[in-house]
């Protein structure tokens, strides 16, 4: 790659850029290393490896790699046997806490969406937990030696600390005696050369004895180590160096333990280093609004609302640019400050970011390529000391792109021709454009030279592209139009600004008949490209409204779909049910009946009649709802009725109505309230029997009436109980019930006794007890089925 190339596209104001957001001293070196790669394959990786992270910046927020610092230095020290000190270990077990903080943040978002690239790099960081532990169990944040390093440490440095505990308290009353204080320049104890002294006026020097350590500057004060303590310090010198030795020996024991593994934490903070960077790539094209590009290396770019990266976002106009396909030449003319510079230098800085695994800030669909060298001339590089002029200059540059540009290569240049004779640099220009679109490399290039505009109309693979210009207002849009040639609107800004007309058109007679045909044919294009796109934008209107109209409508249909399925399946499996548990009662009444003639016992008719009626009931009945209530119109519900509760499927019979839409209904031992159009009449009932039922008479059953779970045995002997409860007891197992309630009354026990002594003896009945609280207690005896 030309590094030439990097200042002409100010790439290098990219990679400070991208450096800022890099978490690391180790991130922030490989930022500012940061070069385009002519490797396909390469960049492809590195733009899903900066793809992954934005997925796992997005999802879990920053990467955890706060606190590591470059430990390279101090592990190649540790290589050749030198003993790191307190600090460095500690930057050591930083470095290898971050690499397992990594590896859990990237795995964490590995299972739900995948990041391979970045899972294979965690997965290779070594597994270093021993040391960490060890390190950090003998040195804390700070870097000092803990305390807990060694059993030998703990009591060098208890002692130490009783030590200067004893001297203190010494000095101090040395310093709070009436007869010493006013020897002192001041009532404190403070170090010299690392042993207790006290500050002694001058004169008194003679007074304490002892050693002086040090004087003020002006002599007036004398540090004097008293000897009364001379020998403490002494001993509390000696058990510092001890303390030294101990600590000395901990860190050589660390170091050796880092030595062992320098080749893996290498590798680890090389691979840390090359995450941070990736995570920076991920921050920054968060920040710059950028988008992963589809790269190929056949020649082809296409950028939609491409913006340059270095102009503030909200002034910055996007550019459409489309190079490679059905041309490999774009000619850009327009007058100047209309942005044809700026334009020429954000297809090469995109180009740049793109091989270099950056996102670029453009829009979804942009297509980018790897070239294997890009190469601009842009600016004037005018010299002095070399005797170069702007054409020299211009042309020097041109010649050594000439030499080493290839058929792979991008070729950026501006004011192609300028500096020299119009005649002559149009020629040459036409010329040197000719002769790089045969070697077959893409080519943006701008200039004023109207005869470039004709060349590039006749010749197949270029086009023209010109900058929009507002006549009205006399300012450049910014805005590149491709397939349209720049006009001048030297005549029109003059007018615009006031000159006079004569002047203006005597002007217009100056130029060519041939130069007013192209100008009137350019504006014609122009004002057909304006009507084609206001008609454009028309369309594109109409489609997003059609569009929305057309999601919209999927969305019914699939909210509609989703209901109907839902329905279906919902009333699949009320169906089912029905047919299960007729299937089964079926089952049930055949089998009894099979057991009963089986044994040759002599049906009764009620038993009999009651077993055809449980055949009958079995049949699925039909589709309960609003459908069966529209088929039915029976007359007014009223007490007595015998009813059908649809949302329960069960029979029983009005007690009462509970106001105009609502009717208490005894469903077997329970009564619940139940909206009147939730009931069904079955049949209604007689007015007597209605009479008897309020009046508490008893009621015989027949063999038509619906079986109940209970049965009302008071008033009645034993020998009359004995037989109706037999009836119910067959009646209740035909009717699979399997638990019912036989009400016998307190009194004297013996209706109570009589049918607890038939239970017993009975064949189908498993088990009885008397009623529970809330059952009917000791008048109620409740018999289980088997």
């Amino acid at each position: 790659m030309d590094t030439k190339i990097f200042k002409t596209l100010e790439y290098t104001k990219i990679t400070q850029s991208l450096a800022k957001y890099a978490a690391t001293d180790l991130g922030e070196e490989l930022a500012l290393n940061l070069k385009p790669s002519s490797d396909l394959e390469e960049v492809k990786r590195s733009l899903q490896a900066t793809d992954e992270a934005y997925t796992v910046d997005r999802l879990k927020g920053g990467a955890p790699l706060s606190g590591v610092k470059d430990i390279r230095p101090a592990l190649q020290r540790a290589r050749i046997g030198a003993i790191l000190n307190a600090l460095e270990l500690w930057e050591i077990s930083a470095l290898t806490n971050a690499g397992r903080r990594m590896n859990r943040y990237v795995n964490g978002v590995h299972e739900d969406h995948p990041v391979p690239l970045l899972n294979q790099l965690v997965d290779s960081i070594s597994d270093q937990k021993a040391l960490e532990d060890d390190i950090r169990q003998c040195i804390d944040n700070q870097g000092d030696v803990l305390d807990q390093a060694s059993a030998e440490l703990a009591t060098i440095r208890r002692e130490l600390r009783i030590g200067e505990t004893r001297i203190r308290e010494k000095l101090e009353s040395m310093i709070r005696s009436q007869s010493t204080a006013k020897m002192l320049q001041d009532q404190l104890v403070t170090i010299r050369n690392d042993r207790y002294v006290i500050p002694v006026k001058q004169e008194y020097r003679g007074h304490f004895g002892g050693i002086v350590h040090d004087q003020s500057s002006s002599g007036a004060t004398l540090f004097i180590e008293p000897e009364a303590i001379v020998m403490m310090n002494n001993k509390l010198r000696e058990t510092k160096l001890q303390e030294d030795r101990e600590v000395e020996r901990i860190l050589s024991r660390l170091t050796d333990r880092v030595g062992e593994q320098v080749d893996f934490l290498l590798y680890d903070t090389d691979t840390i280093a090359l995450l941070d960077f990736i995570f920076a790539k991920a921050r920054y094209a968060h920040e710059t609004k950028s988008i992963l590009p589809m790269m190929n290396d056949r020649g082809y770019i296409k950028l939609k609302r491409g913006r340059h990266p270095l102009i503030p976002r909200e002034i910055v106009v996007p550019t459409d640019i489309e190079l490679g396909n059905d041309y490999t030449t774009i000619i850009v003319t327009g007058p100047n400050t209309g942005g044809k510079t700026v334009s020429l230098k954000t297809v090469g800085l995109l180009s740049l970011m793109a091989m270099s695994g950056l996102f670029i800030p453009a829009n979804e669909g942009s297509q980018m390529c790897v070239f294997d060298a890009i190469y601009a001339d842009i600016g004037d590089e005018q010299s002095i000391e070399q005797s170069l002029s702007t054409f020299s200059s211009h042309l020097t540059n041109i010649i050594r792109i000439l030499k080493q540009m290839t058929p792979k290569s991008l070729v950026l240049m501006d004011e192609l021709g300028a500096g020299t004779d119009p005649a002559e640099g149009s020629a040459l220009a036409i010329a040197l454009l000719e002769h790089m679109h045969r070697m077959g490399c893409r080519i943006v290039a701008t200039t004023h030279y109207s005869e470039l505009k004709a060349y590039a109309y006749e010749r197949k693979g270029i086009i023209n592209a010109s900058m929009e210009f507002d006549v009205q207002t006399l300012r450049p849009t910014y805005r590149l139009l491709i397939g349209v040639p720049g006009r001048s609107n030297a005549f029109a800004i003059a007018e615009r600004l006031g000159l006079p007309t004569s002047i203006i058109e005597h002007a217009k007679g100056e130029v060519t008949e041939e130069d007013l045909r192209i100008e009137t044919m350019i504006a014609s294009l122009e004002q057909n490209r304006l009507r084609a796109e206001e008609e454009r934008h028309s369309a594109e209107q109409l489609r997003r409204n059609n569009e929305a109209l057309r999601a919209e409508l999927e969305a019914e249909q699939a909210k509609y779909e989703a209901e109907r399925e839902k329905r279906m399946e919902r009333a699949e499996d009320e169906a089912r049910s029905i047919v299960d548990k007729a299937r089964k009662e079926a089952e049930e009444a055949i089998e009894e009946l099979r057991k009963l003639a089986q044994e040759g016992a002599k049906l009764q008719d009620h038993r009999m009649t009651e077993a055809r009626k449980k055949l009958d009931e079995a049949a699925p009945a039909k589709k309960l709802g609003v459908q069966n209530k529209q088929m039915k119109a029976p007359r007014e519900i009223g007490p007595g009725d015998e009813v059908r509760v649809y949302s329960l499927n069960q029979k029983g019979h009005v007690v009462e109505m509970a106001g105009a839409t609502e009717a208490v209904v005894q469903l077997g031992i329970m009564k619940m309230k139940v909206r009147k159009d939730d009931l069904e009449l079955i049949s209604a009932a007689k007015p007597m029997e209605y009479e008897k039922q309020k009046s508490g008479s008893k009621v015989k059953r027949s063999r038509d009436e619906h079986v109940r779970s209970e049965l009302d045995l008071r008033g009645e002997n034993v020998e009359e109980a004995i037989i109706e409860v037999d009836r119910f007891l067959d009646e209740a197992l035909l009717s699979n019930l399997g638990q019912v309630y036989i009400i016998h009354g307190m009194g004297t026990g013996v209706l109570r006794t009589g049918v607890q002594e038939f239970l017993r003896r009975h064949r189908h009945v498993k088990s009885f007890r008397l009623g529970q609280y809330g059952e009917g207690g000791a008048g109620v005896t409740v018999a289980e089925l088997k």
